[in-house]
């Protein structure tokens, strides 16, 4: 089991981040690397850029491919907290990741979240059964209730993305204006349902197997 502090590392080690990757993959099979961290950590970016760096072994796989749909959202009076735990479908994540372990299929095809729509979109990314490296990316990747509980037993390794809280909430509140709410707005759901989230996944960091630090 990880210690209460598991061991740290720079966020602007990616040359060592993907030695560590390497190493994982040198073991054999498939291998799912998490990655995780509070709303605005900057865990897109990181997995985004371990993966290109990694080529063609590996595929970047987001939780978020598994929002529940605005439409559904609506329904169940959940659009005020879009993007908190219960408004993903984690049954369908954790199928996923199943699949993905076993790599019996010639391809599975994973959903991904479309930021400018604010929608999932269905069998948006490939990964075909050579790729030895899937880089799993997403909020609740350590979270400890429910199916949840599964997700991380389905991972070989998860990496935790800590920058400094000001930082993250600063890129929060950018995110938020790039797509279209003023600054008013933008604060608010930053320092409301954002950092509520934010505080769970913090809850979850001592389960993490590196801490990514810095950024």
């Amino acid at each position: 089991m990880p210690s209460s502090t598991p061991p740290s590392v720079s966020r602007w080690d990616l040359d060592g981040l993907v030695s560590r990757a390497d190493a994982l993959c040198a073991r054999g099979g498939r291998c799912l690397l998490g990655i995780t961290g509070a709303p605005g950590a900057g865990k897109s970016t990181l997995a985004a850029e371990l993966a290109a760096a990694v080529g063609d072994r590996a595929v970047l796989v987001p939780m978020d491919g598994f929002h529940l749909a605005q439409r559904l959202l609506d329904d169940r009076g959940q659009a005020a907290t879009k993007g908190a735990i219960d408004t993903f479908d984690v049954g369908g994540f954790v199928h996923l990741l199943w699949r993905l372990r076993a790599a019996d299929e010639p391809e599975v095809l994973a959903p991904a979240f479309r930021r400018d729509l604010e929608e999932p979109i269905a069998g948006a990314i490939a990964v075909p059964s050579e790729a030895p490296l899937v880089v799993v990316e997403g909020n609740y990747l350590l979270a400890d209730h429910g199916a949840w509980r599964q997700v991380r037993s389905l991972l070989d390794a998860v990496w935790y993305v800590e920058p400094d809280d000001e930082v993250r909430r600063e890129r929060l509140i950018a995110r938020h204006m790039g797509f279209g709410r003023d600054r008013a707005e933008a604060e608010g759901r930053s320092l409301g349902s954002d950092e509520v989230n934010a505080a769970l996944v913090a809850s979850t960091r001592a389960r993490a197997d590196l801490l990514v630090v810095g950024g």
